[in-house]
């Protein structure tokens, strides 16, 4: 699923897949993009596309399908999304609330990156205890890709990926698929 949908503020978009739809094997690592600053966002998905990645970019993490279902969708031998790279903060709902939740719901993704300029001690601890991968803003992407790179070598390139976006009704102004 490659492509983006336009911004049209007054439209509604449900994207239907097959229930639980597997793309096995994938040959490309998914990712899961929050940042409320469209510039930032709209950048690094612009580029880890190019790259070859699968991008999933989200404006508010309170739209993302991963933070509005109640409880991990997928099988036991699935995971909804290889990478999850955050802003930190976010108007509706921060980063760290965002990877708290899915830690929660036993959400199987282990690559974890969270980014901003204005970290304070208890953040950083906060991350640190749930496994995140440290960025200051402004992060360059090269170091967003070396980290990318090195976590691939950990991804099972066999590994089944979760079709978790089955009628999900998401305001197009806010989500884009890079």
């Amino acid at each position: 699923m490659v492509g983006e949908i336009v911004n049209d503020q007054s439209s509604v978009c449900a994207i239907k897949m097959e229930k639980n739809r597997i793309m096995q094997p994938s040959t490309k690592t998914r990712i899961i993009l929050l940042d409320d600053i469209d510039s930032i966002r709209d950048t690094f998905a612009k580029l880890l596309t190019i790259h070859g990645y699968e991008v999933f970019s989200f404006s508010n993490p309170t739209i993302c399908p991963l933070q509005i279902e109640p409880e991990c969708r997928c099988n036991k031998n699935q995971t909804c999304t290889d990478i999850i790279i955050s802003d930190l903060d976010m108007p509706s709902m921060t980063g760290l609330k965002f990877i708290e939740n899915q830690r929660k719901k036993n959400c199987k993704c282990q690559h974890v990156a969270l980014m901003s300029g204005l970290w304070t001690e208890e953040k950083l601890s906060h991350a640190h205890e749930l496994g995140c991968k440290i960025f200051m803003k402004p992060v360059s992407a090269k170091d967003i890709l070396k980290w990318i790179e090195e976590v691939e070598k950990y991804i099972n390139p066999d590994r089944e990926l979760c079709g978790w976006f089955e009628e999900t009704p998401l305001k197009v102004d806010e989500y884009k698929l890079a």
